[in-house]
């Protein structure tokens, strides 16, 4: 058992959210308990995750997409109303961390997703360098862009947005989770040969016929799953709590 201050200075210390230009804050959204015993981790804090988080008796929650951001309306009704009255009800204290789960180089989402799929990141890249580039672990190649997309349905369980036009092997690969169709000109600049993200936005498809580079969509959710459980786990074994993952399926 810790104080939620010392589980927060943890998080800070690991991820430090200082050093980012974020969409919403980091760190504690929701103050619940003062002390805690069993962290919960999930992508999103929906309310399917917080009744998890309640049957389960955790007493802290961490996602990677929290409950504020930027821009949106600040009225407490409906689906916000329901999630944070549960919260509040159950005592549960709230951590997000956005882009500083995205960037940390062991644990992040990048990270943990370039692990799952058998790669090893060299450089980054783009903004905030939340860009991945790298290459296989077993020093290997992917004979072309559809052997690498049969490759990520396999890793991922997942179905594959794949637009390519070249047959060339695939050497040099590039990812960038969740949302990060806007690194796929950079991963071009760094010299990718492909790029692996979550979403594909309407441009994407013609950089990637123009250019000769293979772009591959397996989900925002999809390529987000790793981080939230691999920095709770760490954090939880530092401070001897318990800490179990809960994975709200999401077809997006």
């Amino acid at each position: 058992m810790t104080h939620r201050t010392q589980l927060l200075q943890t998080f800070d210390t690991l991820l430090q959210p200082e050093n980012f230009r974020d969409y919403g804050p980091n760190g504690l959204q929701v103050e619940g308990a003062a002390t805690v015993s069993k962290i919960v981790s999930g992508v999103t804090a929906s309310r399917a995750l917080i009744e998890a988080a309640i049957a389960l008796q955790a007493d802290a929650i961490f996602v990677h997409h929290g409950l504020f951001w930027r821009g949106q309306d600040r009225s407490v009704t409906g689906w916000m109303k329901q999630r944070l009255a549960l919260l509040l009800a159950h005592d549960i204290n709230l951590f997000a961390y956005h882009l500083p789960l995205d960037a940390h180089p062991e644990l992040g989402n990048n990270a943990q997703l370039g692990l799952k799929l058998g790669l090893r990141a060299t450089a980054r890249f783009g903004e905030q360098e939340l860009g991945f580039l790298g290459d296989r672990i077993d020093d290997g190649v992917f004979e072309n862009a559809d052997i690498l997309a049969q490759h990520l349905k396999h890793r991922l369980s997942r179905a594959v947005a794949l637009v390519n036009v070249a047959s060339r092997p695939i050497k040099k690969v590039a990812w960038c989770s969740g949302g990060g169709q806007s690194y796929f000109e950079a991963a071009i600049a760094a010299g990718a040969d492909a790029f692996i993200t979550g979403e594909i936005s309407e441009p994407q498809a013609h950089y990637a016929r123009e250019c000769g580079v293979a772009y591959l969509a397996c989900g925002h959710h999809a390529s987000e799953r790793y981080g939230a459980p691999a920095v709770a786990a760490h954090v939880a074994a530092q401070l001897g709590l318990l800490h179990e993952f809960v994975d709200i399926d999401n077809p997006a």
